[in-house]
Formats: structure tokens, C-alpha cells, sequence
């Protein structure tokens, strides 16, 4: 996820599978506790350097991992970028964020860009220090960052639980050698040979970690099926299938829970969302143009309030619980402890950048803990 904009994808609309019609309904009740209740927690480190402090709901102050362990948070999410502009989002980081979160008793949940910067459906810009290297160099690049940072995490002692060779892939990854649409792409036999340096060196350093694909289409069964058909039939060798599920850019509950239902069946994998979000408000506490702003863009019946967040995280478990087989793992919110501090806005490039998230966080402009992240700890079906 990023600053967002939509990819239009033609080659992915032509071969794409029919839309499912029909839709199970969501399960009031499933007695069943997910396995993953995580949070995105990448932008931390930055933000305690740039003055952030977190609270509990009544005010205490407190280092942000424990207070989302004491909710009940089971991974963290952690993205992770080649060589950005302004030094965070690597292995410096990672490594001592990863030894708190082992103390804490959180997961480690690792989300490999293979970018300088942000990567999503319409932005997989290659490191700028891979730009000159061809296929080959390209896939070897893969292993070796791959290999590097979880044979680090592992050393230490802070083995991966999870990871995600890529980020909202949808159209690939490192273009345009690794797109997987239009002309002068590699197309898919260049994506995939990617995606298993990169599969391939999350197993070599670390045998036990759970290893997970991740497109942006929570709602929409067509691509997800075209997706996950080239990947299965180009040999890609995965655990989990991930999902970005926005309301405002992926539909209606039903529609995502009809998708994801059939992607389990179909490819007899797990799902999980790997992202969703939603606002706490509409107001801002910058003078950055949030991404959620319109009434227009609330999903009837979850007001942007904190108690209509709450009501989405809720629902969204509820989705995930009602998967057949157990199949559905979980859900990751993202960025939830981005709160606004000036210095640490969205573009790593640019200090002056502000943040368009500070609405969507799982903390208020009190820096208190809003009623949602109990929701998601806590939940049970």
C-alpha cells in the first residue's frame, strides 16, 4: 500500500476468470479465534525518532509494541526496502524492532518490497542499485537481499514467522523486467523466476517460515483467479494467499468474502488479509490530504468514527472466521501506529512530506489507543 493509485491492467482483464455471482453470508458466530491479528508497525522506528509516543486508551504511556501485545496483537507486519532515501525500512531497523517484538511475544511478519520505495499494484520500481543488472543479475539480487535480511533475523534469534516475496504484485514486481502485462515486460516466466529466488532463499535461511503471495484484489475473483492460476501453473511453490482489502477501492464484504472463499477451495491454500484499514475520522491532523476525507467514501454502516473502525475490524474478522475449512488465518491492519509527527511523512524522499494516514491509525490525535485495536486483539467469533 501506498499513496494510492489503481492499476489498469489490459492483460490481466483478458485472461482474467469469471466474477463468482453468488456470495456465502457472513457468519454471526463461528466460536473460532484467528491465528493472525496483526498489525503493520513499518513505520515505528521513524516515528519514535520524530517524537511519537503511544498510550493506552486510558491514557498511560508506554512503549508502542507492549501496548499491542497487551490487546492482543499476534504479528507484527515489517516492510522492507533496498536502499531508500532516508535510511529506514531495512535491516538496520528491522533487526532491533525484531528482538522487541520476540520480547513482547509477536510474531515477525516480513514484507519485501524489492524496491527503494513504496511498491503496489501501480509502482514496482527496481532499487537503483540493481537498475543496470539484467534477468539473471536481477534474480540473484532477489536471493541475496531475501537471503541477507532473514538470515540476519535468524541469527539473532528472531526467526521470521512469515513473509511476503513481494508487495500487491498484481502486475509483477522489479519493472519492467519482471512485469507481468503489457509490451516489452518479461512477462510471467520473468515474474516467476523472481518470486522463487526469492521463495527459494526464505526456505534456505529459514526452513520453518510460512511463506506468502500477495496481490490487491480482496474483491475481485476474476484477477485473483488469473493471478493465482499463472502462479500455480509457472510452479511458484507458496503457503499462504495474500490479500489487500480495502472497502473503499475492493467492494462489499460479501463480494471479498465470495472471492477469498473460492480462493481457498480452488487452490486449497489459506488466506489471509494481509491489508485493510479504516477511519477512526475525517478530520486531519496535518495540512496532507488524508486518503479517506468524503463522507462519499465510507462503506454504508461504518461510520468514520471510533466506534465505526471498531465495527469494520469486526466485520472483517468475521469475514475472515467464516472461510470453510479454517482456511481463513487472519488479517493484518496497516500502519496502524502511524500517527501523525512532522518529519515523518509518506515520501522517504522528501522530509517535508506529511502524513495522509493519521485518520486511518489504531491510535487517536491523543496518541491513545482507539477502541479498534481491542477489536482486533481480542476478537473471537
Amino acid at each position: 500500500m501506498r499513496r494510492r493509485t489503481v492499476l489498469a491492467a489490459a492483460g490481466a482483464a483478458a485472461l482474467a476468470a469469471p466474477v463468482l455471482t453468488a456470495a456465502p453470508a457472513l457468519a454471526a458466530s463461528t466460536h473460532r479465534r484467528l491465528e493472525i491479528r496483526g498489525v503493520d508497525i513499518s513505520s515505528l522506528p521513524k516515528d519514535e525518532d520524530f517524537g511519537a509516543v503511544y498510550r493506552y486508551a486510558d491514557g498511560r504511556r508506554d512503549d508502542a509494541i507492549r501496548i499491542l501485545a497487551s490487546y492482543g496483537v499476534t504479528h507484527a507486519r515489517l516492510k522492507v526496502w533496498v536502499h531508500p532515501a532516508d535510511g529506514y525500512n531495512t535491516k538496520k531497523q528491522i533487526l532491533p524492532l525484531a528482538r522487541r517484538l520476540k520480547r513482547a511475544g509477536i510474531g515477525i511478519w516480513i514484507d519485501f518490497h524489492y524496491s527503494d520505495v513504496w511498491a503496489d499494484p501501480a509502482h514496482q520500481t527496481k532499487p537503483e542499485a540493481w537498475a543496470t543488472l539484467d534477468v539473471a543479475g536481477l534474480t540473484r539480487a532477489v536471493y541475496d537481499h531475501t537471503a541477507d535480511v532473514l538470515g540476519s533475523l535468524k541469527r539473532q534469534g528472531t526467526p521470521a514467522d512469515l513473509v511476503q516475496i513481494g508487495n500487491e504484485i498484481n502486475g509483477g514486481l522489479l519493472w519492467p523486467e519482471g512485469k507481468n502485462w503489457g509490451d516489452g515486460s518479461g512477462g510471467w516466466a520473468t515474474q516467476a523466476a523472481f518470486l522463487k529466488a526469492g521463495l527459494t532463499a526464505a526456505r534456505d535461511t529459514t526452513p520453518r517460515v510460512r511463506t506468502m503471495l500477495h496481490i490487491a484484489s480482496g474483491g475481485d475473483n476474476g484477477t485473483s483467479r488469473w493471478w493465482f492460476d499463472n502462479a500455480v501453473s509457472y510452479g511458484l511453490d507458496f503457503d499462504i494467499i495474500g490479500q489487500s482489502y480495502y472497502p473503499f477501492w475492493h467492494g462489499d464484504l460479501a463480494t471479498a468474502l465470495a472471492n477469498m472463499t473460492d480462493l481457498a477451495a480452488r487452490y486449497d491454500k489459506p488466506v489471509v488479509i494481509a491489508e485493510t484499514a479504516y477511519p477512526f475520522t475525517l478530520e486531519s491532523e496535518d495540512a496532507t490530504n488524508d486518503i479517506l476525507y468524503d463522507p462519499s467514501q465510507l462503506t454504508p454502516g461504518f461510520p468514520a468514527t471510533p466506534e465505526g473502525q471498531a465495527a469494520w475490524l469486526r466485520a472483517v474478522a468475521d469475514l475472515q472466521a467464516a472461510i470453510p475449512g479454517g482456511k481463513g488465518l487472519g488479517y493484518c491492519y496497516w500502519e496502524g501506529v502511524w500517527t501523525y509527527r512532522e518529519g515523518d511523512g509518506w515520501d522517504p524522499t522528501d522530509p517535508t512530506s506529511g502524513n495522509a494516514w493519521e485518520n486511518l491509525a489504531l491510535f487517536d490525535f491523543d496518541d491513545k489507543a482507539l477502541p479498534g485495536l481491542k477489536t482486533l486483539g481480542r476478537y473471537r467469533g
